[in-house]
């Protein structure tokens, strides 16, 4: 128990700023009219791009006995992955709506 406290007491401020971006992120997104919202998810699929190089750079950095931090690093590259091709997939669809149809 003692542990968990150091632990909060040492990361306060890290802790404050991921609620408050957790808070701003929903009233930022609860603004957006649902026709906005594939595009704009689509495009910021592609920022998981960021999560992959630090997933990457925690592996490379973690011990290799450090099993929960490779564990951890592997589920953050595969979920940043497929968030990633995901994001592209729905953007190539959506620009594809857009494409004149040929007339045969």
């Amino acid at each position: 128990m003692e542990a968990l406290i150091q632990l909060l007491g040492d990361n306060l401020q890290m802790i404050y700023i991921l609620v408050f971006a957790i808070l701003l992120g929903t009233e930022v997104i609860s603004k957006v009219p649902s026709v906005l919202h594939t595009p704009l998810m689509s495009g910021a699929n592609a920022i998981s791009g960021v999560v992959v190089i630090g997933a990457i750079i925690l592996i490379r950095q973690a011990a290799s006995d450090d099993y929960l931090v490779l564990i951890l690093g592997f589920c953050g590259i595969a979920l940043a992955m497929t968030n990633v091709v995901g994001g592209y997939a729905v953007t190539h669809r959506m620009l594809d709506m857009f494409k004149k149809k040929k007339k045969d």
